[in-house]
């Protein structure tokens, strides 16, 4: 196989020379134990409800401006917002996570989150619902990168590429909770009713949390620097040539399922192609089962192939924007004419199937750092991933706002192909140490 000759290692390869394999490691539940199991599907939950929550306004978007007085420019805005609470929170989350461990952190978390889940039910205009978004983007700050943590730290690079899959799997069930279940609960009680549901999910994943998470921090985390110090590494790591592939495509690739799943997939639906809000909620929900199958099926490739990591990161992320220009060219005054919904409902499960390579952004990001700077490195990456939907969610509301619905969908699909073709150029062989296994001191 590749990844064994002589020659300069892609963002597909593990990296055993950066000691991540090497440094002791306290002694850890195997993989298919309960002790490992449960953990991490009790951290997955709030995966779940950060997904759940996220997504919320594109099934309930009308109802939610009517009753706040917004534009979906407006709306696109205050939903952003989330996402750069979420992003501001990445670096004092990876720090928190390496210095004091997976359980605490997730706790405070978790609280933080349902007392944002309280503060949207009860928002009584914009602003309500503006600090309602940061709070809660700032406690689902760690709702991915906790149980991506604590699996990283407890097993090798090579097996983590199908964990990371399934975490991301598990917590993509929350937009199916967002999808057909949510649509029928806003139908007859109301968006707010959404909230209280999801204040009761919290309550659930944080006693799930405090019972079945037990860690310590990896021993050598305890950092010798002080908290600004170790803040200062994870920004380092962000602009640090070994993760340089992979920040350019976590920009994009959050960002797009944030935006087509999270805000714009509703009004496409009920706007251009003229879905009640139920239809809407079941094409929303098969297209977020592809997104789950995809999780899962380039985690199991992944780890049977793991040299094809970055062939398939390229590969996914074009067809995800190539299934959204077709979605597009499909609607109304797309350059197919009107096609059926069921036009729609494939492009949006081709989208699903290709963007569910996403979690191997993780796995290769893991490869390259050693135990210690798990979290953050996981972090670092995060912070790209968000950043992206801070950035371009409120960039395809000015889109929408100018040109429609389908002109946002076709901005975000060319931010994709973009972030991908520059990601493919930072990964040729002579382009310096993109995704290469480099030494901690490497920038």
């Amino acid at each position: 196989m590749s990844r064994l000759q002589p020659q300069p290692r892609g963002i597909s390869q593990a990296a055993p020379q950066t000691g991540g394999d090497h440094t002791a490691r306290p002694a850890a539940p195997a993989e298919a134990s309960a002790g490992f199991v449960l953990p991490v599907l009790a951290l997955a939950l709030g995966h779940m409800l950060s997904n759940g929550l996220r997504t919320l306004p594109a099934i309930a978007a009308d109802r939610i401006q009517l009753d706040l007085g917004l534009t979906a420019e407006g709306l696109s805005s205050l939903t952003g917002s989330y996402h750069i609470a979420f992003a501001l929170g990445q670096i004092p989350v990876g720090v928190a996570l390496d210095r004091f461990g997976v359980r605490p952190v997730s706790l405070a978390l978790l609280t933080i989150v349902c007392i944002g889940t309280l503060l949207a039910a009860l928002a009584g205009g914009p602003a309500g619902f503006l600090v309602a978004q940061l709070v809660l983007g700032l406690g689902c700050a760690g709702a991915l990168i906790a149980p991506m943590t604590l699996a990283a730290k407890r097993m090798s690079p090579a097996r983590f590429g199908l964990w990371s899959g399934l975490i991301q799997a598990i917590g993509n069930t929350g937009m199916l909770l967002s999808a057909s279940p949510l649509a029928w609960l806003v139908e007859r009680e109301g968006w707010r009713a959404g909230f209280w549901a999801a204040l009761g999910f919290g309550v659930f994943a944080l006693a799930c949390t405090a019972l079945l998470v037990r860690d310590r921090p990896v021993p050598g985390s305890e950092s010798r620097r002080s908290l600004l110090g170790d803040a200062a590494e994870v920004l380092r790591l962000v602009v640090s040539r070994r993760l340089r592939g992979a920040v350019v495509l976590a920009f994009c690739s959050f960002a797009i399922v944030a935006c087509l799943r999270g805000l714009w997939g509703g009004p496409w639906l009920m706007l251009e192609k003229g879905l009640d809000r139920l239809e809407t909620g079941h094409v929303l929900l098969l297209a977020t089962l592809a997104l789950i199958l995809g999780t899962v099926g380039w985690g199991v490739v992944d780890r049977r192939h793991e040299g094809w990591r970055r062939r398939l990161l390229i590969g996914g992320h074009l067809a995800a924007a190539a299934a959204i220009g077709l979605l597009v060219a499909g609607g109304p005054d797309g350059l197919l004419g009107p096609l059926p919904v069921g036009w729609d409902l494939a492009m949006l499960t081709l989208f699903g199937l290709s963007i569910g390579v996403q979690p191997l952004i993780f796995a290769a990001t893991r490869a390259l750092v050693p135990p210690e700077q798990t979290g953050k490195a996981l972090s670092a990456v995060n912070l790209s991933f968000f950043l992206g939907a801070a950035v371009l969610q409120p960039g395809s509301g000015v889109v929408a706002s100018r040109a429609g619905t389908g002109a946002a969908l076709l901005f975000l699909a060319l931010v994709v192909l973009l972030c991908t073709l520059v990601f493919a150029w930072l990964g040729r062989p002579h382009a310096g140490s993109v995704g290469k296994a480099a030494a901690p001191r490497d920038r």
